[in-house]
Parts: C-alpha cells; sequence; structure tokens
C-alpha cells in the first residue's frame, strides 16, 4: 500500500514539474492559450495529468473485491 502512495505521489509531483517547464520553456507569451499562458494552470494541469498517470486502478479494484 505504501509502495503505491510513493507511486503516485512522485508521479503527481513529476507531473506539476513537466507542466511548469512546459510553461517556462515553450508556454505561449501573448496571453491568447489558456493553459500555457498562466503558470498556475499550467502546473496545475501537469498536476493532474501525473495523478492519472500514477493512479493505479488495481488498488481500487482490490478494495472492491474484498468487500
Amino acid at each position: 500500500m505504501k509502495k503505491l502512495l510513493v507511486k503516485f505521489g512522485v508521479s503527481s509531483v513529476l507531473g506539476a514539474l513537466v507542466g511548469f517547464g512546459y510553461y517556462y520553456f515553450i508556454g505561449c507569451k501573448t496571453g491568447s492559450c489558456p493553459i500555457t499562458s498562466n503558470p498556475f494552470i499550467s502546473t496545475f494541469y501537469g498536476l493532474l495529468m501525473g495523478m492519472l498517470i500514477g493512479f493505479d486502478s488495481r488498488l481500487f479494484k482490490r478494495q472492491t473485491d474484498e468487500k
């Protein structure tokens, strides 16, 4: 269980870093791009993508099977 939480946390942090990196290096300077023109939105979007990648659906299935 702890290993899954660490994987989830690490993938979330990496996703946030990638999101901010995308804003910093590639982002839209004119403000016409809704995601990449704001560092907070870009970082949050990266965080969500990291969370989706790190989510282990086997954990959810295992908990529902035990009930």
